[in-house]
């Protein structure tokens, strides 16, 4: 995918981010963020948003420090959204900022990061209102390997296994597949469906939403070991450091 697709994914999720966020009103519990509201969905949101365009703007490698956001309004949060697509329409192919994933520019990191960013809190806002909808299965592999490839390929965290245990998933829209290795230290992601101690398999879209822990793993192809569903959902956290 190109900067201009991660861009109109962006434009379009979070305007669908906003509508759910309106149907359910700011005071809607959010069931895949426990302990949240949509109120403090749209606050987090839209403080990413504007974090992200500060990096952008910021012309520095280093990362600039998240502000406190108190706001938590439709309104603010639909502002914050403006002004991070207004930021990655000004910023240059060759701007200077931090990111913290590989990328073939930091411009394309942000498009991206930012793009799967909002699908992910769109399917938290229409949980609140139990209306949950999929993503384009082009757009679910290119998030997949961003978690997987991105991510869970960094040193550290709590997703790890001893004796090493091994997760197979498989997209059956498209010809993508992965095999995450999970080992005492770490972890080793292939690009295929190797044999594995639990293989997965369904539409993409379904995948990524069970792999960022947004929906379980109900009408999915499992087989083997579904403790290691378990872990997933209990250890597969996400930071940006």
């Amino acid at each position: 995918m190109d900067i201009a697709e991660y861009v109109e994914h962006l434009r379009r999720e979070g305007a669908r981010l906003a509508e759910a966020a309106g149907w359910a009103g700011p005071e809607a519990p959010v069931p895949t963020c426990p302990g949240w509201r949509v109120a403090d969905l749209l606050g987090h949101a839209g403080g990413v948003h504007r974090w992200a365009a500060a990096q952008l703007r910021s012309g520095r490698p280093e990362p600039l420090a998240a502000e406190p956001f108190t706001e938590q309004t439709l309104d603010w949060y639909r502002d914050s959204h403006r002004e991070l697509l207004d930021a990655l329409a000004a910023a240059q192919p060759d701007v200077t900022c931090w990111a913290f994933l590989p990328a073939p520019s930091p411009l394309a990191f942000w498009a991206r990061r930012q793009a799967h960013e909002t699908a992910i809190h769109r399917v938290d806002a229409e949980s609140a209102s139990d209306s949950v909808t999929g993503v384009p299965a082009g757009f679910a592999v290119d998030g997949i390997d961003e978690l997987l490839f991105g991510f869970f390929s960094r040193p550290g965290g709590r997703l790890v296994a001893d004796p090493p245990r091994s997760i197979a998933l498989r997209a059956t829209d498209t010809d993508a597949a992965w095999t995450v290795h999970l080992e005492p230290d770490g972890r080793r992601v292939v690009r295929d469906a190797e044999p594995a101690d639990l293989t997965v398999a369904g539409p993409a879209s379904d995948l990524y939403l069970l792999l960022w822990n947004r929906r379980d793993a109900t009408s999915l192809a499992v087989d083997g070991d579904p403790g290691l569903l378990d872990l997933w959902r209990s250890h597969a956290t996400i930071t940006w450091r």
